[in-house]
């Protein structure tokens, strides 16, 4: 096998896309886990770009795009039919005359069957062997942008640990406070629901 590209960072739109183009000879596979590998015949049925903006734990504000290419697997699996990397290429190329795709966004694949429930996963390793460009997905993590600034992961104003009580000292345990209000209530059998 031929190492094309390992990234431990989050492969860009950019770079997936060029290293694709540098194979558009080759059929195109994904392996979603060890040994095992979306069908040949998949559709590439969609391809989202997403906006992500959000506060962490310490009360920073962040902000990143991702592009999310979906894949899916016919229930009848079309054994003659092989997605080729070049008919990957013009579905993108298509998408893009309607929706321009932000070359630094991440990529993420989205994928799912009946044995592996869906989900988003990083494009790692790419690798080539003979006529295949095979496409290694990453599971996605979660993490502390806090901790990954080399800071803390604190509440700015009580300076305490995010996950910890207010008052490290206080062992109270929380009571329950039930508020009556003349709004209508969702109650059971109400119809509410």
């Amino acid at each position: 096998m031929n190492e094309q590209a390992t990234n431990h960072e989050p492969m860009t739109w950019q770079t997936f896309k060029h290293t694709l183009g540098q194979h558009s000879d080759k059929r195109l596979q994904f392996q979603y886990a060890e040994g095992a590998f979306v069908h040949p015949s998949f559709h590439l049925t969609e391809i989202k770009q997403a906006s992500i903006v959000s506060v962490d734990c310490g009360g920073q504000m962040n902000a990143w795009t991702e592009v999310i290419v979906q894949l899916w697997e016919p229930q009848l699996a079309e054994d003659h039919h092989a997605m080729p990397v070049s008919k990957a290429l013009s579905i993108i190329d298509l998408v893009e005359k309607s929706l321009p795709l932000d070359p630094a966004a991440t990529v993420k694949i989205e994928f799912g069957n009946t044995t592996f429930d869906t989900r988003q996963l990083y494009p790692g390793e790419l690798t080539t062997e003979g006529n295949r460009l095979t496409v290694n997905l990453t599971p996605d993590y979660t993490q502390c942008k806090a901790l990954s600034r080399g800071g803390r992961c604190d509440t700015p104003s009580v300076g305490e640990p995010c996950c910890a009580p207010a008052d490290a000292n206080k062992t109270a345990q929380p009571t329950l406070v039930f508020i009556e209000t003349e709004a209508p209530a969702c109650t059971p059998g109400s119809g509410c629901c």
